[in-house]
């Protein structure tokens, strides 16, 4: 099993909106890869609505409410590639050989 400080911080929360980690050495294994694919489409939607937003902030005729619901799902979608960075972020550092300490 993985060491605690290389577990995996998955793309979805738990039931009370708490982190999901998973502790594993196969980053082959099903959980891995279905979190893979799920980082995958998050990220693209993220980059699919940044260009939506781009869109909506540069008409001039743009509803409020348009603006607002824009406002609301860019907020989920950074916070879904926030985690995914996260998740990334460890998932590089545990990989990375450790240099020895002097």
């Amino acid at each position: 099993m993985a060491a605690a400080n290389e577990l995996r911080l998955l793309p979805w929360t738990g039931p009370d909106g708490k982190p999901c980690y998973l502790s594993t050495d196969d980053r082959g294994g099903y959980v891995s890869r279905l979190a893979d694919n799920i980082e995958a489409v998050q990220l693209g939607a993220a980059a699919e609505l940044l260009e939506h937003a781009f869109e909506t902030l540069n008409d001039k005729d743009a509803a409020l409410e348009e603006t607002r619901r824009l406002a609301k799902e860019l907020t989920g979608a950074l916070r879904d590639v926030l985690r995914v960075a996260t998740s990334r972020g460890h998932l590089q550092a545990a990989s990375e050989p450790r240099e020895p300490a002097y």
